[in-house]
């Protein structure tokens, strides 16, 4: 449900497209589509059969590579960019389509932590309402708003951050120990296995660092 509608049930294809917008964890448009073509078909809910974009399209579809800040890629054959460029051509997809639910499934499978970092900061910066699956505990930590834990197709616990993202919490989805180090940010959190040590203040490279030390993969 979304704005008391039924996205599955009371909505045609195209008028749930409307409203929300999926960015999958993989593509499979590795044909020679350009970046600029792929970001257009974000406006296919807007047009009928065979009709063609005109020049409010084209600017929307300008105004959503910027935003992801792919401007300068607009000319490139989708398939040869990068795991993260692609990703956030994927993204700029979504905005193309002027839905109010952003849904992100995985997002940063695949991604080298440098391009996790940057793709999640970005979505955070969009201002859209963004619903996304993550495995991650410390970028979930690190850039969610609120958490809902799944444990066998079921709500574990939901809420914020640091009511959630609890030692014995974790301990019981994961079934393994961890120690939660509590920063005066939540996006500084990281959750470590073992013994516990004291948080201290960082600067970025070192959280970028030490996010990729301890991440730690869950379901």
């Amino acid at each position: 449900m979304f704005d008391d509608d039924d996205l599955w049930r009371s909505l045609s294809p195209r008028q749930s497209a409307q409203r929300t917008a999926v960015v999958a964890q993989e593509t499979t448009a590795e044909f020679d589509f350009s970046v600029n073509e792929v970001v257009a078909m974000g406006r296919s809910p807007h047009k009928r059969a065979l009709e063609r974009e005109d020049n409010h399209d084209r600017q929307i579809v300008a105004d959503a590579l910027d935003r992801v800040r792919m401007t300068a890629m607009a000319g490139r054959i989708f398939a040869t960019l990068s795991g993260g460029e692609k990703q956030r051509v994927l993204v700029a997809r979504a905005l193309a389509q002027e839905s109010r639910l952003l849904v992100l499934d995985e997002p940063t499978n695949h991604l080298d932590i440098k391009a996790q970092l940057e793709l999640l900061a970005l979505v955070r910066e969009l201002g859209t309402t963004t619903i996304a699956a993550l495995h991650d505990l410390n970028l979930a930590a690190a850039y969610c708003d609120r958490l809902y834990v799944l444990q066998h197709g079921r709500v574990a616990a939901h809420g914020a951050i640091a009511d959630v993202l609890t030692p014995r919490l974790i301990q019981d989805v994961s079934a393994s120990r961890h120690t939660a180090i509590a920063t005066p940010s939540p996006a500084n959190f990281t959750s470590r296995s073992g013994r516990s040590t004291p948080a201290r203040r960082t600067g970025p490279r070192t959280r970028r660092a030490s996010r990729a030390r301890t991440r730690q993969q869950w379901a």
